[in-house]
């Protein structure tokens, strides 16, 4: 399984529940049609965390690179419901930071 790691902050303004929704609209979308295989949505308790990562983190997660492809490559063309749904997360966040992950050790690593 692979893990797409976003980290972000909300923009002045914006309402917690309202980001989470958002986030709900494009991710679920994107889950129901096979793209992704789940995804979560965390917030930073009590101001613990490291320096530099955002109160939200979103952890997408994929059964490989070829899946996470696919979410992008229909994400891309920015047209349509996708855009939409698109818009409705990044307008709401600021301090956008990402890292991928996969669960180890991997299905096929030998021992």
């Amino acid at each position: 399984m692979d893990h797409y790691h976003i980290w972000v902050d909300l923009k002045p303004g914006v309402k917690d529940l309202d980001l989470a929704q958002s986030i709900e609209g494009l991710l679920g979308n994107l889950k129901g049609k096979g793209l992704l295989e789940g995804f979560s949505v965390q917030r930073r308790k009590l101001g613990f965390g490291p320096d530099g990562l955002g109160e939200w983190h979103v952890d997408v997660t994929t059964k490989d690179l070829a899946q996470l492809d696919a979410a992008f490559n229909h994400m891309t063309p920015r047209t349509g419901e996708m855009e939409r749904l698109h818009a409705m997360v990044w307008s709401k966040v600021e301090n956008y930071k990402a890292g991928l992950y996969r669960d180890f050790p991997d299905a096929n690593r030998a021992r």
